[in-house]
Formats: C-alpha cells, structure tokens, sequence
C-alpha cells in the first residue's frame, strides 16, 4: 500500500498543470471555431448580396448565359459550363501525370539524387505566382500549341468540342495551364501517401514473386489511394477557384460555345473581371455566381470526404 500511495504521489500533477492543460484546450478549441464562424460568414454574406438576383432570375440564373449589364440581364451559364470543363478535364490530364510523377519518384527506378531533384523541381513549380504563368501561357505556351489546335480544327471539326478555329486564348489554354498550376499539388501529396506505405508491403510483394510494376499497381497504389484521392480532390478545388492565370488566357467571352478552342469564362474569372467595375443589379448578380462557385467547392470538399472514408475502410 506504501509503495501504491508513493506512485500515486509521483502522478499528481499540481494544479498549474491542470490550469494549463485546459487552457490550451479551450484555446484549441475557439482557434478551430473561428475557421467555421469564418467560412459561414462568408457564405451568409455572398448568399445575403445575391438575393435581389436569385429573387428576380431563380433558377434561369444557371441556364442562360446573356451577361448583359446595359439591359440589366444576367445569366452565369457559359461560366459554370467554363467551370465545370476546365477543371475537370485539366483534372483528367494532370491525374496521370502527377501520380506518375510520384511513382517515378518514389520508387527506386533511378539514383536518389536524380529523384531528389525532381522533387524540388516540383515544389518549385508550386511556388510559381500565378500571374507569371499567365503571361507564360500567353506568350509561350498558346503560340506554342496554336499548331495542333488548328490541326484539331482541321481533322476534327465536326465535333462540337472542336467546331471553332483557334484564335488565341480559349479554353483548351486555360486546361493546360491548369494542368501545370495543380500537377505540384497531385504529385506532392501522393508523393507522400505513397512514401508512408509500409516497405514491408513491399517486400511482402517481392517475396511472393511480383514484379515492380505489379507491386505498384496492385499494392502499393492500392495502400496509398485515400491520400491520394485527397490530393486530387484538393487539385480540383484548386482548378475550380484559381483566377489570375485563367483570366488571363481563356479569352473572357460569355457568349457561350461548346468547343474547347473557343473563347470561353469561369466564374472566378468573371468575378475578376467584372466586380470592380460592377454596380446596382450587376453586383448581386455577381455574387449569385459566386455563392454558385462555393456551393461547387463545397460540394467537391464533402465528396471527396466521403469517397477518401469509403477507400480507408476499403484498403
């Protein structure tokens, strides 16, 4: 009993102790409820500016795209359209490219130094302002691929995807330097997913007699996909927000066409564009195109929540 009551007075701790202890969780705790107070803030405020707009066009808001401020008349169509396109498809190039990057990098197909520098080289690319882009887009990138977009117009013209000559910026532009903007981030974090695999899965796959690339499509990938789901979702917030560089080369027309080498818009770009210039009906509408953004956003986060739960249960 001596020696219990002993121990029991070496795990006391004083109260000094105890007062900072719940300090620092109730600190902890306020600190991570401004981020919500925060987000629904903002949210009540863009949703508080766009009710005259969402009063006097309703649902129509999504589905016409006449952006008309002289006769007072609105629709973001062509900007979800734009959207929805150039993240999704900028997505669809940079998956294969940034898990392929990780892969490359992680695994020992050449000396660590090599891969070492690959990594930076990445982390660089992250850190690259988005306007500095946005003029290489203009002035390298698009001059650069105008070429195969007019070889795209010319064999292919009688898809509705390419049924317009390229003529400088246009939405096939605006993909590709998405595709350079969220390929750091796709590479990054799965980079790092697949680093935290276990290397006795790897051995365990070696030992049973696979190959490198069997244990990597059918093991590692596999044990590492709910990081790397995440990663991706983060990338297509990152396409569907991303302003400056796309401003800059997607030619900013709300006249609405279906085809990728046409001139075309996303709601963060006119949002940029427009809103400083904006007055009377035009801001409201406005900001019925941004609670539209965050809405998209929030639903992108919520899913990805979602399916990164299903494949941790599932793998």
């Amino acid at each position: 009993m001596s020696e219990s009551k002993e121990l029991y007075l070496l795990r006391r701790r004083p109260p000094s102790e105890k007062v900072v202890d719940v300090s620092f969780k109730y600190l902890a705790v306020t600190l991570a409820s401004m981020v919500a107070v925060v987000l629904f803030a903002i949210l009540i405020v863009v949703f508080w500016g766009s009710l005259e707009s969402m009063g006097r066009y309703g649902l129509k808001f999504l589905v016409t795209s006449n952006w008309n401020p002289v006769d007072d008349e609105y629709g973001a169509f062509t900007a979800i359209y734009g959207t929805i396109v150039t993240s999704m498809l900028s997505l669809l190039i940079a998956v294969p490219l940034g898990v392929g990057t990780a892969v490359f990098i992680t695994e020992n197909i050449i000396p660590l130094r090599i891969r070492n520098v690959i990594g930076v080289m990445v982390e660089l690319l992250a850190a690259i302002p988005s306007v500095v882009l946005g003029l290489w887009a203009i002035f390298v990138m698009e001059p650069f691929i105008r070429p195969f977009l007019e070889f795209l117009y010319a064999t292919f013209e009688w898809l509705p995807i390419f049924s317009s000559p390229p003529i400088g910026p246009g939405t096939a532009p605006a993909i590709l330097i998405l595709v350079v903007m969220i390929l750091p981030i796709i590479t990054s974090i799965s980079r790092d997913s697949l680093n935290q695999v276990p290397d006795k899965l790897r051995q365990a796959a070696y030992g049973v007699g696979t190959t490198r690339w069997g244990a990597v499509l059918n093991v590692l990938l596999p044990a590492a996909i709910s990081g790397i789901v995440g990663g991706v979702m983060l990338a297509l917030g990152r396409a569907m927000g991303e302003t400056m560089a796309v401003t800059m080369i997607i030619g900013n027309s709300n006249n609405f066409s279906p085809s990728l080498l046409a001139p075309g818009n996303t709601i963060a770009a006119m949002l940029a564009n427009q809103f400083g210039e904006a007055d009377g009906s035009q801001v409201s509408s406005l900001m019925y195109a941004a609670f539209i953004l965050m809405i998209l956003s929030l639903a992108v986060n919520v899913f990805a929540q979602w399916l990164v739960k299903r494949l941790s249960l599932k793998y």
